[in-house]
């Protein structure tokens, strides 16, 4: 099957990717600790995998609040904008472009990480099912603190922030994680957020916070190099809201007039349920570059490009296991198989030792 759609040169917004394989943002939990900083093992996983069109990065705490999983990277400090630093110059010199995932967990975290010993935050004080993933190990996740209204201003300042440092960080972008359970997915969905004020309540109020983050990121890059990320049928971190299609209708309705560099929609995720959902209707209300992801293959992702339902498609796990993912698409070589139990954590075993087709033939 040809591939000339998938490996076509396409705009998003301002960043200009060469083809349409897009790496997702895939949390590892690899940094150096103390201060989780990007480290020069995180330099070469990034670097082999520089053959993507668009790489985004790992979700990247915007804050010590905003983290919730040992041994993931932030962008609060000056030690981890250089270690960023380093991995957007060995991206850049391999001709990728690569955006920074811009990340609040919100409640998906635990006092035994928060500063001081504090409770996690949310939208309401409503715990999640599971457990944390701490330095001490795995732990109950407990109930948030639910966001005063005077606190919602701090939350929209740390994503500015980061945005901020992402760009003295080298980046060509960033992207709001706006997805997948977090503190942005928290507000959005009436699941999670049972408020009574601005941000609570009506679909209008829910999506507010998003787009307040998204508008303040925007003043610091300029929409054309920003964006988000949804995923509205999923239920990971214990999520659900009532009418999905209206307030993702909504929120993309709202989301379009900002020119944003691309909406980035999570389709497909473990416990999600698409039954009733159309994707096309986001997809037909949001103006620029519309991102698919989950479960897609070259194949199918060409055809996807090709009967207009996406633009560009990232690949998660294929990523993972294959550094020169887009050549074994060309030549539709055979793709390694993962390795589920190097995903998070260790060293560079299962994170930079997968072989590419070079090291392979040679």
């Amino acid at each position: 099957m040809s591939l000339a759609n998938l490996f076509s040169p396409i705009n998003l917004g301002d960043i200009s990717l060469k083809h349409r394989v897009v790496m997702a943002p895939l949390t590892r939990s690899r940094s150096a600790q103390p201060g989780d900083i990007p480290q020069a093992l995180n330099v070469e996983y990034y670097q082999q995998r520089a053959s993507a069109g668009l790489i985004i990065t790992e979700a990247t705490q915007v804050s010590p609040q905003g983290k919730g999983y040992a041994f993931t990277p932030g962008i609060h400090s000056e030690q981890q904008i250089q270690g960023w630093k380093a991995i957007t110059d060995a991206v850049h010199a391999k001709g990728s472009k690569i955006v920074l995932q811009l990340w609040h967990v919100g409640r998906i975290s635990h006092s035994a990480i928060q500063l001081n010993g504090g409770l996690p935050v949310a939208p309401s004080a409503i715990a999640p099912e599971g457990q944390a993933f701490t330095e001490q190990g795995f732990l109950d996740f407990e109930t948030p603190r639910a966001l005063e209204s005077n606190e919602i201003a701090s939350i929209v300042e740390q994503f500015k922030q980061a945005a901020i440092n992402a760009k003295q960080a080298g980046f060509d972008g960033v992207e709001v994680h706006a997805a997948n359970g977090y503190l942005l997915d928290q507000f959005l969905k009436d699941g999670t957020n049972q408020r009574s004020d601005n941000y609570g309540g009506s679909i209008e109020n829910r999506a507010r916070l998003t787009l307040e983050v998204t508008a303040a990121v925007a003043e610091v890059w300029g929409s054309g190099r920003v964006g988000v990320r949804i995923s509205p049928t999923g239920t990971f971190n214990s999520m659900s809201d009532s009418k999905p299609q209206a307030l993702f209708n909504h929120l993309t309705e709202q989301l379009s007039p900002m020119n944003l560099a691309y909406l980035h929609v999570v389709e497909n995720f473990a416990g999600a349920s698409n039954e009733g959902f159309s994707f096309a209707q986001i997809r037909s209300r949001f103006a620029g570059a519309y991102m698919a992801n989950g479960g897609y293959g070259a194949e199918s992702a060409e055809q996807a490009i090709a009967n207009d339902s996406t633009d560009v498609v990232s690949f998660g796990a294929p990523f993972i296991a294959n550094p020169d993912l887009p050549e074994r698409f060309k030549q539709g070589a055979d793709l390694n198989e993962l390795d589920q139990d190097t995903l998070y954590g260790g060293s560079a075993k299962g994170y930079t030792d997968y072989p590419s087709l070079v090291t392979v033939s040679s």
